[in-house]
């Protein structure tokens, strides 16, 4: 998740080591954005509101709107990948001047990205952007860059039952209660239309446990 965070948020590298160290704003803003995450995906909303604020309050001290914007994407992305499929309105406020790069992952996670503009993208999301095949979810190493990438494949209709159990099981790995709940919430769904009332039953049992209420 870090190597994630970083390479989202802290694209400004940290140059060599004659150079000064990285200045104040950049380590507050990158430790408060991987606090933000874990505390969304877990459901922390009370810590989750006061990370990101802290994070975004960093970031916007610089001036630059590009910096501002990926750290709109990073929240986006975390809602797509717990399946909260809202506008990214934070970052549209910003699009007119964020780099292409930016535009073109809003527009994936939005699940309307332009074939052309799949280069721009981070690597580990090019093949699911470009291949109608959702086979490589479990290729992709990190943990949340694999949940958005899932939440970007249900947002497009493309999530089958391997991508759902990806998920899930990604999820319960890492603790991430919300994410977990969400992914669960929608096997439980299809087995229910699908007729499998064992299966959902059990999948409804264990989100009882992961809430609380077993």
């Amino acid at each position: 998740m870090k190597r994630a965070l970083f390479a989202l948020v802290m694209a400004l590298a940290a140059g060599c080591a004659s150079k000064p160290p990285q200045p104040d704003w950049q380590m507050n803003a990158h430790s408060a954005l991987e606090r933000y995450i874990k505390a969304f995906m877990s459901g922390n909303a009370r810590v989750e509101a006061a990370e990101f604020e802290r994070a975004r309050t960093e970031l916007a001290s610089t001036g630059d709107p590009g910096l501002v914007a990926r750290a709109e994407l990073t929240r986006c992305a975390a809602r797509v990948a717990t399946l909260v499929m809202e506008p990214c309105d934070g970052f549209e406020k910003l699009r007119v001047d964020a780099p292409v790069a930016e535009r073109a992952y809003a527009d994936f996670l939005a699940g309307r990205l332009a074939p052309a503009d799949a280069a721009l993208l981070p690597e580990q999301y090019r093949a699911l952007a470009t291949d109608a095949n959702p086979g490589a979810l479990p290729s992709i190493a990190d943990p949340l860059s694999r949940l958005i990438a899932a939440g970007v494949l249900f947002r497009t209709g493309r999530a089958d039952a391997v991508t759902l159990s990806t998920a899930a099981d990604t999820a319960a790995h890492q603790g991430w209660r919300r994410a977990l709940l969400s992914w669960l919430g929608v096997q439980a769904q299809r087995a229910e239309q699908a007729g499998r009332a064992d299966e959902a039953g059990r999948i409804r049992r264990r989100m009882a446990l992961v809430s609380g209420d077993r």
